[in-house]
């Protein structure tokens, strides 16, 4: 296999500039099941959840609860995290706050939801060793530490049955919270004191759910009972202090349809905000992450004043800017981006919110130097659900943990992700529609403007079924900006029945579709011409003799050539040989098809190898060939190329010829400039006008998904 080197080396579309405002980056990914030992079944599903650091912030330490373990992560080099093993808990582990070197852990061991029990564990961190455990007597959710190191709070939850009647409260017993004693870092139990929760919620006031618990520098805990719609703040004496509904927010330009289609034009009035994480600004603010979770919906965030009045509401705002990123999760959207929990620090001075959105995968940053108006300052990307977070501002670092770990379906593993507050500017997002009120994401292909440099085009597939759109890209800003959308119609209205993956301009304002037909939900794999206004004009049906051979595994890309339109076929058909794909070609003049066959690369074990694009320029076709691996899975993604003197098209019904490849450049090095996990699907190539290269990756709509799509530039390419 030959690599070849363009003259030009990679310009990334977010790169840094010299001196700047100091921004965060992610510097490093742990995968949780680097933590699990030699011999052990690493195919099991693990868990990163609620993460905390060692208080010289050298060491994390998470919650994993499918392995009921705590799992510790070594940073002393932040770049490079390194596995220090996990501890068994003897249950469900939920929070685990540091005090010195002891690590407090709440444990779950209910048997059932009417029989909740747990305990708070205590674990020697440099030996490894559990020292001594305390009966809860309930549930643990949320753990938190004084601020001195003084006592430990836990909310016992009993959390409810969600599939006894639809999950209506009260379902006994009550939740609570508890406060435990530290002197000289060991729990005092016997002095354990219980914190009673109820007749204090308007919704079941006999049946407190406790969810999130904070401490603040007075000693005062605040705490969300989240299906109660209620927050509560104790005071230093362990007595309830003040209470207070945690209200409604009306919702507008909003996503409220799960209908296939990204449309913000929608509002809910009165929603509840049932918040889950919350955390104190100082000791007379605090700050919930509203996430709506059961008759909710509310997405958003709230900084309250602790008697209960609001200083600030953010509303659909945090939601608004994660859709012009790509990153609205339209498949699940009853919560929308669903903000799960919050973090706050002080960094160089200026007091921080971290605010986690679960669902979108992304974290926000915001400046609360002003705390009524709060200043959105990034948008970071994470693996898979986060939900848990916690800065290290002595050592300028931020990170999340990422639940959700899809080895089961052969996807992503869950990680821990780290990130660092440094000179430059963003390295991401690398593409955005702010200001535009577009939203979009699966974009599986790209196309390039025949006269302006810089233009590209790119489309969606079938994530977004009711309403296939054409994109407009100018990727000479930074980030790259979508500038306009055009929905693909059929008589008038949205297009129905199409997959589009691929997509190539016509020279005369208007493109070439290729949609990738599946039998079993009656697509059909065809091609389409689009006007500039996307409306389809003509229809291109594969013929009958391929479609007998046909799998779901269509086309994936299509370039013009002449009046020849060439379609890169995913992967083998029924007539395919094993590792050849067909390269088909259409006549336009004299309407007959023919092919030709490309060779794949040799997949691993339970993967396959597929085509993701075609592009032709000058005397060569381009096309991105890769597995479906993705994170340490992922082998294969390579930007090849075909002399364009070996695409003759035999006929379909002989034996094809086999054309010959050259590996143009191994993409999993660019992939991993953003140092997250290394991404499935690289879909979208296209030589622009100025001569150079431009790949993108699918985020598939934020299904079993990061989210996170790149856009970058390989440079040169004539």
């Amino acid at each position: 296999m030959r690599f070849l080197t363009f003259t030009s080396a990679l310009a990334l579309v977010a790169a840094t500039p010299a001196l700047s405002e100091p921004v965060f980056n992610r510097i490093a990914s742990f995968a949780t099941p680097q933590n699990m030992a030699e011999g052990e079944d690493h195919a099991r599903p693990t868990s990163a959840e609620i993460i905390t650091a060692t208080e010289d912030g050298m060491m994390l330490v998470y919650s994993d609860s499918p392995l009921g373990v705590i799992g510790l992560v070594d940073i002393a080099d932040p770049k490079a995290p390194k596995p220090m093993g996990n501890i068994d808990m003897g249950g469900e582990p939920t929070t685990a706050q540091v005090i010195g070197g002891m690590a407090f852990v709440g444990v779950n061991t209910s048997e059932s939801y009417v029989a909740p029990s747990g305990k708070l564990v205590s674990v020697d961190l440099a030996s490894k060793s559990v020292v001594a455990e305390c009966d809860l007597g309930g549930q643990p959710d949320s753990v938190a530490r004084a601020k001195d190191g003084s006592f430990i709070a836990v909310a016992i939850e009993n959390e409810r049955d969600e599939e006894l009647n639809d999950g209506d409260l009260p379902q006994m017993p009550a939740g609570y919270v508890v406060k435990l004693p530290v002197k000289d870092g060991a729990v005092d139990c016997a002095n354990t004191q219980k914190i009673d929760m109820t007749g204090l919620a308007e919704v079941a006031p006999e049946d407190p759910e406790p969810e999130f618990i904070d401490v603040n520098a007075a000693g005062d805990i605040v705490v969300t009972l989240q299906e109660n719609n209620h927050i509560v703040v104790i005071g230093a004496d362990g007595k309830v202090a003040s209470h207070f509904s945690a209200g409604t927010v009306d919702l507008a330009g909003i996503d409220t349809k799960k209908d296939g289609k990204l449309d913000f034009t929608g509002k809910k009035d009165g929603v509840l905000r049932e918040p889950d994480g919350v955390k104190w600004l100082d000791n007379d603010h605090l700050i919930t992450a509203n996430e709506g979770d059961w008759k909710g919906g509310s997405r958003g965030w709230t900084i309250w004043n602790r008697d209960g009045s609001v200083v600030y509401e953010d509303g659909a705002r945090f939601e608004q800017a994660i859709a012009a990123i790509g990153h609205y999760p339209e498949h699940r959207n009853k919560k929308g981006v669903e903000t799960e929990s919050v973090e706050i620090a002080s960094f160089d001075g200026t007091p921080m919110a971290f605010v986690v959105s679960e669902r979108a995968s992304v974290v926000g940053v915001y400046d609360l130097t002003d705390p009524a108006a709060p200043v959105l300052k990034q948008l970071l990307p994470s693996g898979i659900s986060p939900e848990g977070a916690v800065a290290i501002p002595s050592r300028n670092l931020f990170v999340t943990a990422n639940e959700v770990d899809l080895v089961e379906d052969g996807g992503v593993r869950a990680h821990v992700m780290i990130y660092e507050r440094a000179e430059g500017m963003p390295a991401y997002p690398t593409l955005t529609a702010e200001g535009t009120g577009i939203g979009w994401g699966a974009l599986s292909a790209l196309a390039a403007d025949p006269a302006t440099p810089g233009k590209l085009y790119a489309v969606s597939d079938s994530v977004y079924r009711a309403a296939p759109t054409i994109y407009t890209i100018d990727a000479t800003q930074t980030p790259a900006r979508i500038t306009g959308a055009v929905v693909v119609t059929r008589d008038g209205d949205p297009a129905q029945k199409l997959d589009l993956e691929g997509i190539a301009t016509d020279g005369e304002g208007g493109f070439w579709l290729a949609s990738e037909g599946r039998a079993d939900k009656l697509v059909p794999h065809a091609i389409y011409h689009v006007d500039a206004e996307g409306a389809i004009d003509k229809e291109i049906a594969l013929p009958d003799e391929l479609l007998a051979q046909q799998t779901r595994f269509g086309a994936e890309g299509i370039a013009v050539q002449g009046d020849r339109l060439w379609l890169a076929m995913q992967r083998e058909w029924g007539d395919d040989p094993k590792g050849m794909v067909k390269l088909l070609a259409y006549d336009m003049k004299e309407k007959t098809w023919g092919a030709v066959h490309y060779p794949l690369e040799t997949p691993a074990k339970g993967r396959w190898m597929g085509l993701s694009e075609i592009q032709i320029d000058g005397d060569w076709a381009y096309f991105i060939e890769r597995d479906n691996g993705t994170g340490d899975a992922a082998q294969v993604k390579h930007l090849t190329r075909v002399p364009l003197a070996q695409l003759q098209p035999a006929p379909l019904d002989g034996e094809l010829p086999v054309v010959t490849k050259e590996v143009v450049r191994d993409l999993k090095p660019d992939l991993a400039r953003w140092n997250g996990y290394t991404a499935e699907k690289v879909e979208g190539f296209a030589i622009d006008a100025a001569g150079n290269g431009w790949l993108v990756t699918d985020n598939d709509g934020v299904d079993d998904s990061s989210g996170e799509t790149f856009l970058w530039s390989v440079g040169a390419m004539r």
